[in-house]
Parts: C-alpha cells; sequence; structure tokens
C-alpha cells in the first residue's frame, strides 16, 4: 500500500510513522486513519523493527478532526475515498491494537495536538511533547464524545478528576502542565524532539524483543487486575520466556 497522509520510514531497528497533511496541521481524515492503521499492522510481525515513533510533519501534530470532514459526516456524506468517520479500524479496533502492541510505541508531539490528536497517543507507552505545544480534548466544544477508549486511558494517566475537566472543560493545556498532570511524560526543546525519541526508542531496541513484549503484556494485566493475579502472570510469563530460550 501506498501512502498519500503519512510518511513511513524503517531504519536501525526503529520505525517512524509520520503523520503528513502539514498545510491542515495534520488533522485527522479517515484516510489518513486507515494508513495509520496498515503501517502499524505491517511493522508488528517485522522482526527488523524493535520501537515505534509516531510524530507529525511541520508545525503540528495533529489540530484534531479535518472539520470539513467531520462537517460531511455530520450531514450523513462522505468526504473522503475511505470508510465514513467513525467506522474505520482506526477509531473502533486500532487503540485495542495500539494497547496490545508487542513493541514500544513512542508518540513524539512536534507541535499542538487537539482533540484526536490527544486521544490517538493515549495508548502509547511513552509520550514527548516539544515546550509550548498546546493539548486539548476539545470534543465537548464539537458536541461529540472523545473516543478510541479515552474514557478508559486518561483517568488511568492522569487520575479521574483531571481527566473531567479536561473533557468536560475542553480547556487546553500546555506541555509543561500536561507534564505535570502526566498526560505526557517529557517537554523537550523542538530540535531535541525526534533525537530524544530515536535515543529512547534505541534503548528498547537493546532489549531482547520477546522481553519486551511479555514485559508490556505483564504490566498492562498487573493494571487492570489485583496483585495476587498478577503476581501469578508473571510467573506464567516468565516461565513462558525461560521456555522460549530453551527451545531458541
Amino acid at each position: 500500500m501506498s501512502y498519500e497522509h503519512i510518511l513511513f520510514d524503517r531504519r536501525d531497528g526503529i520505525a517512524t510513522v509520520t503523520l503528513n497533511r502539514p498545510d491542515k496541521l495534520n488533522a485527522y481524515t479517515t484516510e489518513m486513519g486507515e494508513e495509520v492503521v496498515d503501517a502499524f499492522r505491517k511493522l508488528r510481525d517485522d522482526e527488523t523493527v524493535r520501537a515505534v515513533i509516531l510524530t507529525g510533519a511541520g508545525r503540528g501534530f495533529c489540530a484534531g478532526v479535518d472539520l470539513d470532514h467531520l462537517k460531511a459526516h455530520q450531514a450523513g456524506a462522505n468526504a473522503s475515498k475511505g470508510p465514513k468517520l467513525g467506522e474505520e479500524d482506526f477509531l473502533k479496533v486500532f487503540p485495542l491494537e495500539m494497547v496490545e502492541y508487542p513493541k514500544p510505541i513512542i508518540a513524539a508531539l512536534n507541535g499542538h495536538a487537539i482533540g484526536v490528536g490527544v486521544t490517538m497517543i493515549l495508548p502509547c507507552d511513552l509520550r514527548i511533547a516539544v515546550s509550548g505545544a498546546k493539548l486539548g480534548l476539545t470534543f465537548v466544544k464539537l458536541g461529540i464524545l472523545p473516543g478510541l477508549g479515552s474514557t478508559h486511558l486518561l483517568p488511568r494517566l492522569i487520575g479521574r478528576g483531571r481527566a473531567i475537566d479536561l473533557v468536560t472543560t475542553g480547556r487546553i493545556v500546555r506541555a509543561e502542565e500536561a507534564l505535570e498532570m502526566g498526560l505526557v511524560h517529557r517537554v523537550v526543546a523542538p530540535e531535541d524532539l525526534m533525537s530524544t525519541a530515536r535515543e529512547i526508542a534505541a534503548g528498547y531496541a537493546e532489549s531482547r524483543p520477546e522481553v519486551v513484549a511479555a514485559a508490556r503484556r505483564a504490566i498492562g494485566y498487573g493494571h487492570d487486575h489485583g496483585m495476587e493475579d498478577a503476581m501469578r502472570n508473571e510467573e506464567r510469563e516468565s516461565a513462558e520466556l525461560r521456555k522460549q530460550r530453551e527451545q531458541g
């Protein structure tokens, strides 16, 4: 599949998926979403890739849904060659695929992230933003609710109270406040963004991929279960890793 709305790069064990509608601040359309899904699915089983970086081209990461696309959808039309907004895999199943992805995913926010620009990064393992970037879950101002599992992920990341604050007010926060609340993990200078993301990804790539995948699964399981169940799952995952080593 050739891509029109994203860039796709693989080198040194690291893949970079770049939203590429810079003239629209990478505003989301279903076509872009389907291309992102396709790229991540191809990378899933690519043994040469150990980590994935998701970023944007130009001045912004993602300005939210393309408003012309949204208006056409609300009017019952389809503004693209792809599926109608809300019916594409990106919104319906991709967040689950990201949470269960066997490789670490780093979101590198090169600029503002609004609406779906925020919800798409919540399942990522690490979120880095450039200083001064603005983030906002502005769905309420459009008369819609946030999707992509964000009502599950967001309160787990920043707490219920902060999640309610951001979603019900639709207010915009700068990267520095997002860092304080745990919405992003690091804030860096714009010129350091990709070098920082690649340095982190390279660190992931130094570890055995099956161990990284097992660790991500175990943490996800432990997050959603009690401590006793988590400990038993750790034993199961460790036993499976030993079995793989013995067979390999």
